[in-house]
């Protein structure tokens, strides 16, 4: 079940990237795809976005 639903700005706060890095690596389908909430706004599931830093942890914890 999604917890809830964040916007762009705090994609950026909770993991650090600008909002093109962001687009780049939805793009590349390394980040999560947005969801589509109105006409002119996107979300993401925050359940999604803590499994994509905690997947880049586990990551960096690997190459350490």
């Amino acid at each position: 079940m999604v917890k809830s639903i964040l916007r762009r700005p705090a994609v950026e706060a909770l993991t650090g990237l600008s909002r093109s890095s962001i687009y780049k690596f939805m793009n590349d389908g390394s980040f999560p795809k947005a969801i589509k909430l109105g006409p002119r706004a996107v979300g993401w599931p925050e359940d999604h976005v803590e499994a994509w830093i905690n997947n880049r942890k586990e990551e960096a914890a690997r190459d350490a």
